[in-house]
């Protein structure tokens, strides 16, 4: 069992780009990194995996410096493991081959190895199947075997780039479960690259976004997406984020006041001060609203999106959106109750 946690700290500078994260990922821990094509996601696994050395900074392992100023342990010596959404198994091996290939390598002998291989091809659903080769495997079992290969190996670290991105959604389930289910019991600190809020909700117990090169928020996932800090969260979480100003109204009432002439109704003390509320919560056609105009018309989970000025969103029925005739450039009024609408001061 492994129970040294990943930290690292690093800067790395490509070109116009320069990345700088701070991550710690505890034994048995699941850290999900999110942001936009981009952002410094696949750059960050590089350097924890040892394939990309950072300008500065460090990565260590417990109490083991993998990479500083003057060190740069080789990627096949750092106990870390790397599961992309590509499987990349040995098309000539079969699946018990390839899973204790990692066991073999590491001095293991070769009927320990091929039991330790039977066991992970048996832990990961596939037990009958070890001595089939690749191509008589689906892409859900090739990925199942790779992962299977990966945890043989005992990382002390696990790195998953978008491991899941290419599956079928069942498969995509019964995966996420999977790697849970061992990440926690062989206590193995693992780093989740993903572009799915689904991946962060259902594995990660801490996310960190990435924008820029930069980490804009981090916690657990409920907190970041029930409050996020950051557009790029605010739009991945399903809700709408607006900056602004918290005024008194002459009615005695308050409200934020943000760009595009967006007066978003709320409570609060006058000053700085950023919102957030569901699309859902938005009410169309109240006259007493703040004008707005039909930007993009998009496909929603429940209904028909709209985006409007000042990039908030409403989620309508289709039809609501027939009833009221909404066209790119309609104007409409919105408004949303104050006691929906969540208050973060900056």
């Amino acid at each position: 069992m492994t129970t040294s946690g990943l930290t690292a700290d690093v800067q790395v500078t490509r070109g116009a780009f320069q990345l700088s994260v701070a991550l710690v990922a505890a034994p048995g821990e699941v850290v999900a990194v999110l942001g936009p094509n981009g952002a410094g996601k696949s750059t960050l696994l590089a350097v924890l995996a040892g394939h990309l050395r950072p300008a500065s900074g460090t990565v260590r392992v417990g109490g083991r410096t993998l990479t500083s100023t003057d060190v740069a342990v080789r990627p096949e010596r750092r106990s870390v493991g790397l599961l992309g959404q590509d499987p990349l198994v040995f098309p000539h091996l079969s699946a018990r081959e390839n899973v204790a290939f990692g066991p073999r390598s590491a001095g293991a002998s070769a009927r320990d190895s091929r039991a330790t291989a039977d066991d992970w091809l048996a832990s990961v659903g596939l037990a009958g199947f070890e001595d089939r080769r690749p191509a008589e495997l689906s892409g859900g079992q090739r990925q199942r075997v790779a992962l299977a290969r990966a945890l043989a190996a005992h990382p002390t670290v696990l790195l998953l780039d978008e491991p899941f991105a290419q599956l079928d959604v069942r498969t995509a389930a019964d995966l996420r479960d999977l790697v849970r289910d061992q990440v926690r019991r062989t206590r193995t600190a693992t780093v989740l690259v993903t572009h799915d809020v689904l991946d962060a909700v259902i594995l990660a117990d801490r996310v960190v976004i990435l924008h820029d090169g930069a980490v804009v928020e981090q916690g657990a996932p409920l907190d970041v997406l029930t409050d996020p800090v950051h557009p790029f969260t605010a739009a991945l979480a399903g809700v709408n984020l607006v900056v602004g100003e918290i005024v008194a109204l002459p009615d005695g009432s308050t409200a934020l006041v943000g760009p595009d002439g967006l007066l978003v109704p709320c409570t609060g003390s006058p000053g700085p001060a950023q919102v957030t509320f569901a699309p859902s919560a938005v009410e169309l056609g109240a006259p007493d609203g703040w004008p707005a105009r039909v930007v993009d018309l998009e496909p929603g989970v429940t209904g028909v999106r709209v985006r409007t000025t000042g990039d908030v969103v409403v989620d309508l029925p289709p039809a609501d959106v027939a009833r009221l005739d909404l066209r790119v450039g309609t104007p409409v009024r919105l408004s949303v109750p104050p006691s929906l609408v969540r208050v973060r001061r900056p």
